[in-house]
């Protein structure tokens, strides 16, 4: 949790255009340089790095938010991943913000990539770290973990089936030990290792907690929206994008992020040896320097 007192960091919200709220949190330095940070699936806005010296003794200004239907965020029907960039802008706005980076872990990736593409004119870079990569190609779910896979079927095939699937096998809210034991079991022996750390598995369990309060309904929209075209292709993203991905990442095989390298133009990617889908915790530094220079 954040050190210095400021609760109320933590359980922001703005209204949108539409009446919907988002939700948010803010670490590191208010006055510093301005990130957008999109975390996983399941994740929000509690989801951060437990060392919080790191982001302010890099001047920077964490902003991580909600996607609609997780945490402080209402859900929003038929939404797709262009509809994001949109809300991100809103934010901005709301906050004073003109230009910022924007970076994203695991299932936060894609959001990632729909906002290079749409808002190139509002970023000054973009990250992506351990990413979900689009599924409608092929050979689309070869580089994920086995769950994942069955995910994106039931989503493109059977989608109404997600949520009470969800609730059965994957459910923060049914049992959030179990969920958090279910995550260690998929993982690498070096991810293993970095969960297993206190402070990691508490954050990890709070934020997963909180981002289900009001249900799966979120979490399903979500796998859906993984299952289907993204709505715009890698090749089409103008910008330059950084990509981090780990040699040792058994939820997203390191085939997934090679294919992002080679398909996104202006691609800069760094493959870790021995780093898993965690990597961000042991190189926080490195790619938040990157993202806020």
């Amino acid at each position: 949790m954040p050190t210095d007192g400021l609760e109320h960091r933590l359980h922001q919200k703005t209204t949108l255009a539409d009446g919907r709220r988002l939700g948010f949190a803010e670490y590191g330095d208010p006055s510093g340089k301005p990130l957008l940070f999109f975390p996983g699936t399941p994740s929000g806005r509690l989801f951060h790095h437990p060392d919080e010296s790191i982001t302010a003794s890099l001047g920077a200004r964490v902003i991580t938010v909600d996607r609609p239907g997780y945490g402080l965020s209402d859900f929003q029907p038929g939404r797709t991943l262009l509809h994001w960039p949109q809300d991100v802008v809103q934010l901005a706005d709301v906050l004073g913000i003109d230009r910022f980076a924007v970076a994203g872990i695991s299932g936060g990736s894609p959001y990632v990539a729909a906002c290079a593409f749409k808002i190139p004119e509002r970023l000054t870079a973009a990250g992506m770290i351990s990413g979900v990569g689009p599924t409608d190609r092929p050979d689309g779910t070869r580089g994920m973990s086995r769950q994942r896979r069955l995910g994106v079927k039931v989503g493109r095939h059977v989608p109404w089936l997600v949520r009470p699937l969800l609730w059965l096998v994957s459910s923060p809210q049914r049992n959030a030990e179990r969920y958090f034991e279910g995550i260690v079991a998929q993982s690498s022996k070096t991810d293993r290792a970095v969960l297993a750390r206190p402070e990691i598995r508490a954050m990890l369990i709070e934020n997963w907690v909180d981002a289900t309060r009001t249900g799966l309904r979120g979490y399903a929209w979500e796998t859906r929206i993984f299952s289907r075209t993204w709505g715009f292709r890698l090749e089409d993203i103008a910008m330059e994008v950084h990509l981090w991905h780990g040699e040792e990442d058994a939820s997203m095989l390191i085939a997934v992020g090679q294919h992002m390298a080679r398909t996104i133009p202006h691609c800069h990617a760094t493959f870790i040896r021995g780093e898993g889908h965690f990597l961000l915790f042991e190189h926080w530094r490195e790619i938040l320097a990157r993202v806020v220079s």
